[in-house]
């Protein structure tokens, strides 16, 4: 595997209250819009949608890489993620950024090894690391009595 990748997006402003972005990676383009608290368009992804979109995004991707690698099986990873933003002396930006991955697992003596597992996907989540502002992290294990969906 290559030890370096380029991505590459584009956004422009289409019309109005709204722009495009589009991925040289995915067929479909994205509207988005100001966010409604500063005038944009209800009902359209804004930029800080798409910012914790790609760290909710990011963690589940590396969390399923890693327990791939680490044969562990689960049956469900819902990543929810909430960021705050405030007027600051130097304008708008994020406060804070809150990640509440929830993984359900059917053995609990495996909870342990589950939440070692969250810490590393965490550590190493890439988007989450090139973001300047400290996150804050809330895991929950759950124990279930289904059958793992994820078996590796």
């Amino acid at each position: 595997m290559d030890k370096e990748h380029t991505y590459h997006v584009t956004a422009w402003w289409s019309a109005g209250q709204t722009g495009i972005a589009k991925s040289d990676s995915a067929p479909s383009a994205i509207h988005f819009a100001a966010p409604a608290q500063f005038g944009g368009l209800e009902g359209r992804w804004s930029p800080e949608d798409l910012l914790l979109s790609a760290i909710a995004s990011c963690f589940t991707t590396t969390f399923q890489a890693i327990a791939a690698h680490s044969s562990f099986g689960y049956t469900d990873l819902q990543v929810e993620v909430e960021g705050t933003v405030a007027k600051t002396r130097s304008g708008y930006c994020f406060t804070s950024i809150v990640i509440r991955p929830r993984l359900a697992i059917t053995e609990a003596e495996t909870e342990n090894r589950a939440l070692d597992l969250l810490q590393k996907t965490k550590a190493l989540c890439l988007v989450s690391r090139a973001i300047g502002i400290i996150q804050e992290f809330l895991p929950v294990v759950e124990v279930s009595k289904l059958e793992p969906a994820h078996q590796f």
